[in-house]
């Protein structure tokens, strides 16, 4: 069964409210879908989304890249040989994550789709899924109304930016902290905004006062281990390393290196779910959990991600919430207050042959 064509196409998706971090500001998101086709007429999709301050891919350099190396690589392959086509499409360039995701996520639907199984079962699995809500960097006033409104509508969890001004950050937890109950585990996300010693301090306070910090993501720069590594030494709470690793390559060092206690995973950064499961593995060896996350992506590719949390053991902690900053209605993944649930049927979407 050989794989009969690929097409891409891009769309841009407005916001409802901007989605403000240390990097950056965003109001819409652009979206490069890659369709892939089989003789038999099946046909899978997989979406990317530009992240140039993370990834340093655009939607140019996305959609030349699947229109380019990586069709050249699998177009006419036969399907049957699907582990070696994810291979090849890794091999395909060198970078271009974004791209190698998009294509790896469709392989994986159409690949599922002709199993004709959903695909978590295709990977193995199925767990229970419920993700955290972020709140968006801002005046601590601001930060503190929007998590009260999120914990009001029934989260447990709140992914809370930080960094952008870290002179400001221990205002904002203590506004958020004063208006949502003890039980409420926030998540700090710093996006490489702060310095070791500004990290090593600030956490510090934080435990002192106990803020209630489940764990502290990529509080240095992504490619400062180190600093990392002088952050994870010097505090009790756990260290989540994101922007820091994006290949298994970099997984096997963080680990081994004992540069982080975490690790954030995200299919933008990894090339798809290949790595990821990967990633995964070798993190469940060296007992480090796992969180699956997303970038500002469409539904779909964050329905993929999930596709893939459902079914991995090592993933315990779940960020799903970018579809909901959007203003389309979300597909093949459905959110009922924090629990997130995927379709029973064939592929990502659940669309029957």
């Amino acid at each position: 069964m050989f794989i009969e064509d690929i097409r891409t196409s891009r769309r841009k998706i407005p916001l409802h409210t901007p989605f403000k971090t240390a990097l950056r500001t965003a109001t819409y998101i652009e979206s490069i879908t890659v369709t892939i086709y089989l003789e038999n007429g099946l046909a899978g999709r997989g979406e990317a989304a530009p992240t140039w301050v993370i990834t340093g891919d655009s939607s140019e350099s996305i959609q030349a890249a699947l229109e380019g190396p990586i069709k050249q690589a699998i177009l006419q392959q036969d399907i049957r040989h699907f582990q070696s086509l994810l291979v090849a499409i890794q091999n395909s360039c060198i970078g271009n994550t974004s791209a190698k995701a998009a294509a790896d996520i469709a392989l994986h639907d159409v690949y599922s789709r002709w199993m004709g199984v959903p695909l978590y079962q295709l990977l193995g699995d199925y767990q229970s899924l419920k993700t955290s809500m972020t709140i968006g960097v801002d005046d601590p006033k601001k930060m503190a109304k929007d998590a009260d409104k999120w914990v009001e509508k029934g989260y447990t969890s709140l992914k809370i930016k930080v960094g952008a001004k870290p002179e400001l950050d221990m205002d904002r937890i203590l506004a958020i902290r004063e208006v949502i109950p003890s039980e409420i585990l926030l998540r700090l996300d710093a996006n490489q905004g702060w310095t070791p010693k500004q990290a090593v301090q600030l956490i510090q306070e934080m435990e002192r006062i106990n803020a209630g910090i489940e764990f502290i993501e990529q509080p240095v720069k992504a490619n400062d281990l180190e600093g990392l590594k002088f952050v994870t030494d010097n505090v009790k709470t756990p260290i989540m390393a994101d922007e820091s690793i994006f290949s298994p390559q970099d997984a096997f060092k963080i680990i081994q290196g004992h540069y982080a206690d975490l690790i954030n995973i995200k299919l933008m950064k990894s090339g798809g779910i290949y790595n990821a499961l990967i990633i995964a593995d070798l993190a469940m060896v060296n007992q480090v959990p796992c969180m699956i996350g997303s970038m500002m992506e469409s539904s779909y590719s964050v329905g993929a991600a999930a596709h893939f949390a459902a079914a991995h053991p090592n993933v315990i902690y779940y960020d799903l919430d970018a579809p909901l900053w959007l203003t389309e209605k979300p597909e093949v993944i459905e959110y009922q207050g924090e629990k997130v649930s995927l379709s029973t049927g064939e592929g990502i979407s659940g669309v029957d042959k």
